[in-house]
């Protein structure tokens, strides 16, 4: 099939996507195609991407140290502010060290093959993000997926494996999954992984900076930190930048170092951006008035979520795109997600609430969402 017949074929199966760049700065309102739309599509969930404080501090980071680092970190790409800020983050996830990557994916696709290989096994949640997953395969470790959630079953896959290999298992899960918004059963599977001597990879990319007492994430809120084995996340999110970060022991971040592809065969982060995550940790920390913000407006729209991720199921593709842009039409901005983000015929609406979205705005989208059928 040639790559016009390819994309024809997508368009007929309502699967066509299409970049639509934004005339403004994100944030809660935005204007694209010369319209202003409220922007429920970001992941922008405390609203720090604008924030003032970030703003200076990636200019004071700009001034100090430059615009970018010009080499990978194991040559001459690691300066101050790349240290600084795994000192700061390892110190709130109470682990010994953390590893800065230019993305979550990166991180992904890095470290998983570095933690383990051929031999090893991997067992992953089977709505993990495509990230996990391409990690998994990349390893050549034997990968066994298990039902979204299912502890159950997680158990009988470690039970069966341990019975038969002493090599080392990774499980891999997200803490808030990126599509439904809702939470891994985390204290079993730490129970689990601890009574099969396996090691727990946890993607906290949607609970940092959401979740836990000083929003670090699903494990500080029920006091797992320590039994994590690597704390996985990024700042693309909450934190209102890019990046991604492993936290971990330190005799794991030196093997990281040594073996994680994408680390050591990429240009390191800006320092600048380094900078401005460490002035994004310390406001993430004492965000407890955003925190409390976000979780009003999540209410506005369904009192009993936890996440400020909130699906609308439509199943077909085409219901999804015209929801959308019904939705559009009254001013939001609210993607249709389709396969192969999500399984075939489960195509929805994502909504994504921010603490700055003002409770007017969320009113009048809980009041528009009852009108899509």
């Amino acid at each position: 099939m040639q790559p016009d017949e390819e994309l024809q074929q997508l368009a007929k199966d309502g699967l066509l996507r299409t970049l639509r760049p934004l005339e403004s700065p994100t944030g809660p309102k935005v204007v694209r195609e010369g319209r202003s739309l409220w922007n429920f599509a970001s992941n922008d969930y405390l609203g720090l991407a604008n924030d003032p404080r970030l703003i200076e501090a990636f200019k004071e980071g700009l001034d100090q140290f430059g615009a970018g680092s010009a080499a990978s970190r194991l040559i001459t790409g690691t300066l101050p502010p790349h240290e600084h800020f795994e000192q700061q983050l390892a110190d709130a996830k109470g682990t010994e060290s953390a590893l800065m990557f230019s993305s979550g994916f990166a991180t992904a696709l890095g470290s998983i093959p570095a933690i383990v290989g051929k031999g090893d096994h991997i067992i992953v949640d089977k709505l993990s993000h495509a990230c996990l997953i391409d990690g998994a395969r990349l390893s050549g470790a034997t990968l066994r997926v298990f039902p979204h959630n299912h502890v159950e079953r997680l158990a009988e896959l470690l039970v069966s494996i341990r019975s038969k290999s002493k090599e080392r298992i990774l499980i891999l899960t997200e803490s808030v999954f990126s599509m439904d918004g809702d939470l891994c059963p985390l204290r079993e599977i730490v129970d689990l992984k601890d009574q099969h001597d396996a090691l727990l990879l946890l993607d906290e990319a949607h609970g940092f900076g959401i979740l836990g007492p000083t929003g670090m994430g699903l494990a500080e809120e029920l006091g797992l930190q320590d039994r994590i084995d690597f704390h996985m996340g990024t700042l693309s999110k909450a934190a209102g930048l890019s990046g991604a970060y492993i936290a971990c022991s330190g005799i794991w971040r030196d093997l990281l170092v040594n073996r994680a592809r994408s680390f050591i065969y990429s240009t390191a982060p800006p320092p600048a951006l380094a900078h401005a995550a460490s002035a994004a940790l310390k406001i993430i920390r004492s965000a407890d008035d955003r925190r409390k913000a976000l979780e009003e407006n999540i209410r506005q729209i369904q009192p009993s979520a936890r996440t400020p991720i909130i699906p609308l199921l439509l199943g077909d593709n085409e219901a999804a795109l015209s929801a959308s842009a019904l939705l559009a039409d009254q001013g939001f901005i609210v993607p249709a997600i389709r396969y192969p983000t999500v399984p075939r015929g489960t195509a929805r609406l994502r909504i994504s609430l921010s603490a700055t979205h003002p409770p007017a705005a969320v009113s009048k989208l809980a009041d528009a969402l009852p009108l899509l059928g």
